[in-house]
């Protein structure tokens, strides 16, 4: 593993055991922010997601690639006793583990939060899942699709008066990885303060009902059920998309007074001479009257040209940019946003972490590991001898990268 870390998660060891993307985010960022985190994988196929595409460069998931930059990778056998003895040797030395099984699964193993945390009591152990370690549905698989669904995110996403749609990411991982990075910090500062460990329950259901937390709050006070809207449908008047003449901008107002600079740069004084367009709760009323106006004047001028003058009035405004565009962004540009995966030229790129410390002057991009390829140096360190790893990669309690023979 590479050792060129910076930040204030140095010194910190996770073993990180999930799979597919939800926990691998969650311990990308601790490993952005300088833990060594070790990913624990399977024999043969490693993640799940190292498999997922196309698109692959050079064998490389470009998916596998976006969330497990700054990893060592350690293939264990959990099915052998050996296999899980590993595990327990490396969990006795880890500040934090993070796995994403079926809680049954896990206890018939001995890796449950109990058993580990009896064994290690300053560990941090964080159960990433579907739906949560309790309720009726916590032992039902989960997925991000499922998520959006249950959630109630997808009933209010989508064209107006068609059918729901899923957001286009793969936005329940994602956030819910950042979740369980925010608690697993957290956690951390308890740890160092008093030596005590914590057990974190993240969920992609959880995550998806936080995403719709001002929906919920706003139908609960009598607002009435949402449905696709394309954009339209929200608490603020106007805040949605419209066609220009050549293409499709967005436009943000938050507040009267950003109202009425909008209605003088746009060239529509009525509307904001119009008493009962003064406040918010007025100008949803009209909402259908003003998009109306607001869109038959957006059409005639250029994106560019709105842009240009509704900058300079302060509105916040922007492209509806294509992925084409996004990456050539000069505000993404200039922040560094893009990380080319090393040794892809530019082929593999991954998301910087949507963070940035002072102290740490260049983000930390170490390319995403090989199947098995830290297993002999983890092992080692962990006390086993060099012919120890061999016979237990003969014995198949452990992987080794392909193409390495036993010494």
């Amino acid at each position: 593993m590479a050792d060129s870390a910076s930040g204030p998660l140095v010194g910190v060891r996770v073993v990180d055991m999930t799979t597919s993307y939800a926990g691998p985010t969650a311990a990308m960022y601790l490993a952005d922010l300088g833990a060594t985190v070790i990913k624990v994988e399977r024999p043969g196929r490693g993640d799940d997601a190292r498999g997922w595409g196309p698109p692959f460069v050079e064998g490389a998931s470009a998916w596998f690639a976006s969330a497990n930059r700054n990893k060592g990778s350690l293939v264990v056998n959990l099915r052998a006793p050996e296999g899980r003895e590993v595990l327990l040797r490396l969990l006795d030395t880890a500040d934090v583990f993070l796995q994403n099984m079926n809680p049954g699964k896990l206890t018939r193993l001995g890796i449950d939060g109990d058993t580990l945390r009896a064994r290690n009591p300053r560990l941090v152990y964080c159960a990433m899942s579907g739906f949560g370690l309790d309720g009726p549905d916590s032992d039902l698989p989960g997925y991000d699709l499922v998520a959006q669904a249950r959630s109630g995110l997808m009933s209010v996403t989508g064209a107006k008066g068609g059918t729901p749609q899923r957001v286009s990411t793969a936005l329940s991982d994602v956030v819910t990885g950042m979740a369980a990075a925010v608690a697993i910090n957290a956690a951390l500062v308890r740890q160092a303060r008093t030596g005590e460990g914590e057990t974190i329950d993240v969920s992609l259901l959880d995550t998806d009902l936080a995403l719709m937390a001002p929906r919920i709050a706003a139908y609960s006070a009598g607002e009435p059920e949402p449905a696709p809207s394309g954009g339209t449908d929200s608490v603020l008047a106007v805040y949605q998309s419209f066609e220009a003449a050549d293409r499709t901008i967005v436009v943000a107002i938050g507040n009267d007074a950003m109202w009425k600079r909008f209605c003088g740069a746009v060239g529509l004084p009525d509307l904001a001479a119009d008493p009962a367009l003064a406040d918010n709760a007025g100008r949803r009323d009209q909402r259908t009257r003003i998009t109306a106006e607001v869109g038959e004047r957006l059409a005639t001028r250029s994106a560019s040209d709105w842009l240009r003058i509704l900058g300079t009035a302060e509105i916040p405004v922007s492209l509806v940019q294509t992925l084409a565009e996004v990456v050539k962004d000069s505000q993404v540009i200039a922040r560094g946003s893009l990380l080319p995966v090393p040794g892809f030229q530019q082929e593999l790129v991954s998301v910087r972490s949507p963070f940035r410390l002072a102290s740490q002057d260049t983000p930390r991009n170490e390319r995403f590991p090989g199947l098995g390829a830290d297993t002999r140096t983890i092992l080692v360190d962990l006390g086993y001898s060099d012919q120890q790893v061999d016979e237990l990669a003969a014995a198949g309690a452990v992987g080794l990268p392909k193409g390495v023979l036993a010494s």
